[in-house]
This record gives C-alpha cells, sequence and structure tokens, in this order.
C-alpha cells in the first residue's frame, strides 16, 4: 500500500486527520503538507513537507517520489476569508482540486478524499432535515467553489473512473487548531474566551442554529468513508453528514452549566448574512445507510471536553 498525503495540513482538519491516520497506518506512512515553511507546532513529531497545491510540477514530483498512493485534499480558503478575497479563492479551491484530479485521472494516486461543506446550500436551499439531492443555489464564493468541486468529482468519477470521495461537512469544532475564518467558528472562539475572560461577543445572531459536528466524529466519518468498499460509495458528489445543532444562545447555556457567570453578548456582521442562507439541520440518511455513519458526540459531551481542553493563552 502506497503513502497517504494529506494537503492543507496545518488547519482545523488536517492536523487531527494526520494525527487519527498517523495512529491508525504508522508514522512512516503519512506526510503532512501545508503553505507554511515551518512545520506546525502541533505536526512537529510528523513528517512535513512545505506545499502550495497550486504547483503542478511539486505537487506531482512529490506523489510520485514518495510513492503516495491516497490524498486528503484539505487546503481551501473557508467561507468568511473567502469573501474578502474571492478571486485566489476560486483559483486556489477549484486549480487545487483539478491538480489532484488529474493525478488520479493519469494513474498516479489511487484514491482522494475532498471535503465539501454545507455553504453548497443557499437561501432557497429547503432549512429543515436538509436532505441529499435538493435545491443548490450558494451566495458565497467557498459554496459556490464547493458545489462546483462536488460536480467535477462526481464527473471524473463517472468519466475517468477516479475514486474520489467527498462529505459535506457542517461547523466544525475541535481545541488542537485555532479559528481559520469560516462562519461557523463562533462555537470554536467562545470556548477560549469562556475560560479566559467569563465573556464573549457573537458575530452571529442568538437564535442563528446551524449544523455541527465535534472533530473526532468528523475524523472518524471521513476514514470511515474511506475505508468502505467502493461499491458502497453510491454518491460521487458529497455526502451530507450530521451531527448537533444548535443556536449561539444553546451553546451559551451549556458552557454556563460549567462557567455559571459566563456572560454573551450579540454583534452579528457580515458573516451573519452567510449563516442565514444555510440549513438548521442535515439528513444523512443516505451516510448512514451506505456506510454506517452515526455520530458519537453530543452537545454536552462536546461541551464538557472543550472547556477541560482549551488553552485559553492562545488568544488575545
Amino acid at each position: 500500500m502506497g503513502k497517504v498525503l494529506v494537503i492543507g495540513a496545518g488547519g482545523q482538519i488536517g492536523t487531527e486527520l494526520v494525527i487519527a491516520l498517523a495512529s491508525k497506518l504508522g508514522k512512516e506512512q503519512v506526510i503532512a503538507s501545508d503553505v507554511k515553511s515551518e512545520t506546525p507546532s502541533s505536526l512537529q513529531e510528523y513528517q512535513y513537507v512545505q506545499l502550495d497545491v497550486l504547483d503542478k510540477e511539486k505537487l506531482t514530483h512529490l506523489v510520485k517520489e514518495q510513492k503516495v498512493s491516497t490524498i486528503y485534499l484539505l487546503a481551501a480558503l473557508l467561507s468568511a476569508t473567502a469573501e474578502k478575497h474571492p478571486a485566489f479563492a476560486w483559483q486556489l479551491n477549484m486549480d487545487g482540486l483539478f491538480n489532484v484530479l488529474n493525478l488520479a485521472k493519469e494513474k498516479v494516486i489511487d484514491k482522494i478524499f475532498w471535503p465539501s461543506s454545507i455553504a453548497v446550500f443557499g437561501p432557497t436551499t429547503p432549512k429543515d432535515n436538509t436532505p441529499q439531492r435538493t435545491i443548490m443555489e450558494p451566495t458565497t464564493v467557498y459554496g459556490i467553489s464547493k458545489q462546483a468541486g462536488e460536480q467535477w468529482c462526481a464527473y471524473y468519477h463517472e468519466k475517468y473512473g477516479v475514486d474520489v470521495r467527498s462529505i459535506r461537512y457542517p461547523g466544525l469544532i475541535s481545541y488542537t487548531s485555532l479559528p481559520g475564518g469560516g462562519t461557523t467558528d463562533y462555537a470554536v472562539d467562545i470556548f477560549y474566551h469562556a475560560k479566559k475572560s467569563g465573556k464573549y461577543t457573537s458575530f452571529l445572531s442568538k437564535d442563528t442554529a446551524l449544523p455541527m459536528m465535534y472533530m473526532e466524529d468528523a475524523i472518524r466519518a471521513t476514514i470511515n468513508l474511506m475505508d468502505a468498499p467502493a461499491e458502497n460509495v453510491r454518491i460521487r458528489t458529497s455526502y451530507n453528514i450530521s451531527g448537533i445543532s444548535f443556536t449561539p444562545k444553546e451553546l451559551t447555556k451549556a458552557i454556563q452549566q460549567h462557567i455559571p457567570n459566563f456572560s454573551i453578548s450579540y454583534s452579528p456582521d457580515f458573516r451573519q448574512v452567510i449563516a442565514d442562507s444555510w440549513p438548521n439541520a442535515i439528513d444523512d440518511t443516505h451516510a448512514k445507510k451506505d456506510w454506517q455513519w452515526e455520530p458519537h458526540f453530543s452537545l454536552e459531551k462536546m461541551v464538557k471536553v472543550m472547556l477541560e481542553n482549551v488553552d485559553e493563552t492562545k488568544v488575545d
């Protein structure tokens, strides 16, 4: 079996994915890469290579030299950041995907994981229990790129037999890395401020319900999908998966069970418009049926783990 390459390993998902894959396959089988020249502190004990996914020549050389057979492509500009840099977001999110898809088309690699997002949905999408197949009219650059990417993944699978697999991630919550510019990042940031100052100002309104997931569940879902027999992967755009849905108000109440004096205020900004275009909750029946997906973390369990582990000294 060839090696695994994680592109965008320095991000929120990548850090924990590298750790999980190394634990499963062995450290010698996993290569972490990111555009950063210095190895991220959380990845110091793992193989690390500086790589820009837009550099097709260097990517191809690395894959061939290291005998990589599977790529997890996580490099992307997230929703809020992408709105500030739309042209670059489109270039990174799309050209990076093409560079990796073409490696599989040319039989240089065997398998790809590429994450999509609930950002593919839009204001015309049914908000409650959003179906796997539904109206998708995204209003952000990030969402547009992810929707287009889903269709390209399905196209490469149908036309060229590329084994590419995908999950529409909801908002992801983790203590191993700081927020990275997403609209759901308030649900990570809030824990640092709850421990440090006992107060937080949310950039989303108190009753904005969004689909969320604790990172451990997301990593497990990713690996389970990649381990599933190819014939069980019946959706080649991207699978809906669901964890927990809550509002800033509900998250605050859960935190107050541990920090009674914690207080929150609300100052919605441009991210509120993005959040308002996304679903409240997701129907993930297909993932449950095709590869037996089940979340393990409730809101209460997630809050307890986050408060026990976040390092509040990392935020201003």
